[in-house]
């Protein structure tokens, strides 16, 4: 310690001496060995004190030590843990909003559903179109299609489809009626107590198009991306004639809205269903011995998609051959077609007819007889490629001549 500092001490000690025992009064023979024996306990906790507070201050350590007249009173102990008390008191109230923001009751409720759950968990489907009778309530989902007016789980995605953070669970459902039915994709959730609640629904079939759901996926981004088709298989069309399409849907607002992808289809090339219809052919003797007659045709698309192009065929004897102007019409040559005799006819559009009346003629000599001919008219595609029909039996006709 140096010569300024015990000096400013010893000071400070004879100021506080002379303050304190002014307020005393002197105390008779009795209060003074009272007084010596409480100085000598004071004096032994004082030097305790002075050594603990060695660490804390060196000033206040050897004023302790070096003091002979024991301070008059013991230190107030509560001083020295106010700091650590502060902190756990301010460490207290931080903490506690951070275990809160952790605490699973503060995030959102998982919604990954395995397929087994669902198939065991009665659910809430949105309403299915007006006309069939398909279960909405408090209905249990079957793995396969083995009952009548049945939801079928065909497919299941899971992704964060609401933003909320956690998973949830897209099903494509399908209800069976008999042969057929609606479809709909369903998004699922859990609520806060771990119940399977419904979503909401993001696509479903219609009457017209799309008739048919095919597949179901969840991107990262939440996205719903589901392949829809145009017309549904079944009643003779089959699978891989259907126009497929990828559209995207995204939770907005409390419902899905498509986002992304084409929202309507082009006519299906196989939608077209010709129809054909067509007269005998009488032949009649003309002034230079030829034999001559006409076949009234006529075709009709009573499809929903135009034919690009539509073949025409006559499958009469060779002796007789294209004759007159209602030929005018074909793309071709009849004349140059051989056997059978071809006309190639422009486009037909849905619910279009075309009605010809193609005549025929025997030349002098040539002997024909009595028989039957078929008609038959096949619609084409842009590239010239016949296209199938559902129902083609009503393509052909057959024909007398005589």
């Amino acid at each position: 310690m140096s010569e300024h500092e015990s000096i400013a001490l010893a000071e400070r000690f004879a100021r506080y001496r002379t303050e304190v025992l002014a307020e005393i009064e002197p105390p008779g023979p009795a209060a003074v060995r009272r007084t010596v024996r409480l100085r000598r306990r004071r004096t032994f906790g004082s030097a305790v004190a002075a050594a603990l507070a060695l660490t804390a201050g060196p000033i206040l350590g050897y004023a302790a030590l070096d003091d002979p007249t024991p301070r008059p009173g013991p230190v107030d102990p509560t001083a020295s843990p106010t700091p650590s008390l502060s902190a756990s008191a301010t460490a207290s109230p931080s903490a506690s909003p951070a275990a809160s923001s952790a605490s699973p009751t503060g995030a959102a409720p998982n919604g990954r559903i395995s397929r087994a759950q669902l198939l065991a968990t009665p659910v809430s489907l949105p309403a299915w179109r007006p006309g069939p009778s398909c279960p909405v309530s408090d209905t249990r989902l079957v793995g396969d299609a083995t009952r009548d007016k049945t939801n079928v789980l065909k497919e299941v995605s899971y992704g964060d489809v609401d933003g909320d953070g956690a998973t949830e669970t897209v099903a494509l459902v399908h209800c069976l009626l008999g042969t057929g039915g609606p479809e709909q994709v369903v998004a699922f959730d859990r609520d806060a107590a771990g119940k399977v609640v419904t979503l909401g629904k993001v696509v479903a079939t219609a009457r017209e198009t799309p008739q048919w759901l095919t597949d179901v996926e969840v991107r990262p981004d939440g996205l719903v991306r589901v392949q829809v088709a145009d017309i549904a298989p079944g009643g003779g069309w089959p699978g891989e004639w259907s126009q497929r399409q990828w559209r995207g849907y995204r939770w907005q607002g409390g419902s899905f809205a498509q986002v992304s992808g084409p929202t309507a289809f082009g006519p299906n090339p196989h939608g077209m269903n010709l129809v054909v219809t067509a007269t005998d052919l009488v032949l009649a003797t003309a002034t230079d011995g030829s034999r001559a007659g006409t076949v009234t045709v006529r075709i009709r698309n009573q499809g929903t998609s135009p034919a690009a192009y539509v073949a025409l065929r006559l499958d009469l004897p060779p002796e007789l051959r294209p004759d007159g102007d209602g030929w005018t019409v074909c793309r071709n040559d009849p004349e140059t077609t051989g056997e059978p005799v071809s006309c190639d006819l422009s486009s037909l559009k849905a619910g279009g007819e075309i009605r010809l009346t193609l005549g025929f003629r025997a030349a002098a000599g040539a002997t024909v007889g009595k028989g039957s001919a078929d008609v038959d008219a096949r619609p084409m595609d842009s590239r010239f490629d016949f296209v199938e029909e559902v129902y083609d039996s009503d393509n052909l006709v057959r024909i007398d001549y005589r």
